[in-house]
């Protein structure tokens, strides 16, 4: 199967300098109960109180309230933040200014923003339920099971890598892998293909 591709900016993220002593999380997709963000808030209250949470997202059946009331139960308000829908310029600018994208999903056929985190320079943790396994071979993430206690330790964990080196590594296996131009030639060869087949008649 192609996968999809992914547009890579023309410029690498800057990275936050290496003494920094917060951790800033990005959740960016779609709300709604199959992402697994309630068990990403878990994980914030298991997290040291330097790791902040930006969630990008919006939800059509207002699910949303439930991901609010679950923070102020938590107390998580002055970590976390909801930024609602974003796109383009606004995108780009949240996954600049993050140190790592978390998609902690029960299900996922792609999870495009994890393609769009690492296009960027932004190293990831993925959960398993996202076929995003290759991002511990790559070395530019984690991919780890979605309960809160595995999101926290992962997230622990990450805050001690190279992020910088890992955003490189992440953005080189885009470039290599799933830009267009990488894809597009997959498409055409399979056409190719198709083509090149002998037809009765």
């Amino acid at each position: 199967m192609i996968p999809n591709g992914v547009d890579l900016p023309a410029t690498v993220r800057d990275s936050q300098p290496e003494n920094s002593s917060v951790l800033r999380l990005l959740y960016l997709g779609r709300l709604d109960k199959i992402k697994g963000i309630e068990n990403l808030l878990a994980a914030m209250h298991l997290c040291e109180p330097t790791v902040t949470l930006a969630i990008c997202g919006d939800s059509s059946n207002g699910y949303i309230a439930s991901l609010r009331d679950l923070t102020d139960k938590l107390k998580l308000t002055t970590r976390v933040r909801f930024e609602g829908h974003i796109a383009g310029e606004a995108k780009s600018r949240y996954l600049a200014d993050s140190d790592v994208l978390v998609m902690p999903s029960f299900g996922e056929s792609f999870g495009m923003s994890v393609a769009e985190a690492l296009s960027h320079g932004l190293p990831v943790i993925a959960s398993k339920g996202t076929p995003w396994s290759e991002v511990e071979t790559v070395g530019c993430g984690l991919w780890v099971e979605n309960d809160p206690q595995s999101l926290a330790e992962a997230i622990e964990r990450i805050r001690q890598m190279p992020l910088a080196e890992m955003g490189r590594r992440g953005r080189e296996w885009m470039s290599r892998e799933f830009s267009w131009d990488v894809i597009a030639g997959k498409m055409f060869k399979v056409y190719e293909g198709l083509v090149k087949q002998p037809h009765d008649g």
